[in-house]
């Protein structure tokens, strides 16, 4: 690298990172997809965020192809392309019929058919030097959105208090990948890319908070529940010696009175 810049190199290394640290996050879900395989169904996971990364790839894909000296993006795009679909093909497999007609009909409208639309559009309605910039701009709303995605989980984990469907290798390969990224856009002055990762990076930390905080809840309640449970038992052991007493003592007021009318016949004779 000593035919570049020390500013260049920075930006290189920065590159370089959040091109590895993006194919550890694409390969991320791996582990779950493996317990959907065990499992026989993705009941209880969602497709949107696949469908969201891989819309978000194709569009980077593009933008890379307009831009100069992007091969960065181009090879790390083209890897997210492939193995989103390996993952949507999975789900489709193993998802609930609901799920599964869910996924393919978004699939063809928002993956396929909006894809087509941008590519149409910027074609023929967008000057050839102005192309970059729309699409940078398209570009960072769906990173946006890609990165937004989890929302709807972090919303589950809540209310559920349960974090199996948001593990938090996925979650902090994001976060770091979002890092590199910023700085990779920052340095060249991309702010296509750069500003999306800084929401991605807040947007990380959150999740990785919510994961801290509930990972422990189901456990916690567990052992709640298991301790009233001694109590309870404790509790009826130590009722039990006085429903014996109460017991004897009916028996001794029983023999009582059924004593009783012999003495009176006695008196009366």
């Amino acid at each position: 690298m000593g035919f570049l810049g020390p500013h260049q190199q920075l930006a290189f290394i920065f590159g370089v990172s959040g091109s590895i640290v993006s194919f550890l996050v694409y390969l991320a879900p791996v582990q779950t997809f493996y317990k959907i395989y065990k499992k026989k169904t993705a009941g209880g996971y969602q497709s949107v965020p696949y469908m969201l990364a891989l819309s978000s790839a194709m569009m980077l894909l593009y933008y890379g192809w307009l831009k100069t000296n992007a091969n960065l993006i181009l090879g790390t795009s083209s890897f997210g392309c492939t193995i989103e679909v390996i993952y949507l093909v999975l789900y489709i497999i193993y998802a609930p019929k609901r799920d599964k007609v869910f996924t393919v009909k978004w699939i063809i409208f928002f993956n396929l058919g909006g894809y087509c639309l941008i590519m149409v559009v910027t074609n023929l309605f967008t000057q050839k030097c102005k192309r970059v910039i729309v699409m940078g701009w398209i570009c960072a709303v769906y990173s946006v959105a890609v990165y937004a995605s989890p929302l709807s989980i972090m919303r589950h984990v809540i209310r559920t208090r349960s974090v199996e469907y948001m593990p938090f290798p996925p979650s902090f390969s994001l976060t770091f990948c979002a890092i590199m990224w910023f700085f990779y856009g920052f340095l060249i002055q991309d702010f296509y890319v750069a500003l999306p990762n800084l929401l991605g990076f807040l947007l990380g930390i959150t999740q990785m908070i919510i994961y801290v905080k509930y990972k422990n809840a189901n456990k916690d309640v567990e052992i709640t529940e298991k301790m009233q449970k001694v109590d309870m038992e404790s509790s009826m052991g130590d009722l039990k010696p006085s429903f014996a007493d109460h017991e004897q003592e009916i028996k001794e007021i029983t023999i009582v009175i059924s004593e009783k009318p012999a003495e009176s016949d006695e008196i009366k004779a």
